[in-house]
């Protein structure tokens, strides 16, 4: 039995959802390559190990191509930044657009459906 944490002692998360713009589509496995590579230049080793950042696969949609990443508030501004420094990925040029920050899965999806309208 996996014994949960009291609530005010879990660290908080904020789900970051974006989109890459790109001619060809993107293999997930090079898309975490790239995001991986640019966080841990941008915040270096610690910093990337500190701020815990998850990048989650079962919700990477390889024809829109939009994927969520989960990082604590503090390292919000750096995941941005280091997201927006990405401009190729192999040999295709690509544009990473944030386009939500929410706090649960279930508000950002709902969020991200209201705008297409």
């Amino acid at each position: 039995m996996k014994l949960k944490s009291m609530p005010s002692l879990r660290n908080k998360k904020r789900y970051v959802t974006f989109r890459v713009h790109s001619e060809r589509p993107i293999l997930y496995s090079s898309m975490r390559g790239a995001v991986t590579n640019s966080i841990l230049n941008w915040m270096g080793e610690e910093g990337f190990s500190s701020a815990n950042i998850r990048i989650i696969k079962n919700l990477w949609d390889a024809k829109v191509r939009t994927g969520w990443l989960t990082c604590p508030p503090s390292a919000l501004d750096d995941v941005k930044m280091s997201l927006a420094l990405i401009h190729q990925i192999g040999d295709d040029r690509v544009i990473f657009h944030v386009l939500r920050v929410s706090g649960t899965i279930k508000s950002g999806k709902k969020k991200i459906s209201l705008g297409k309208r």
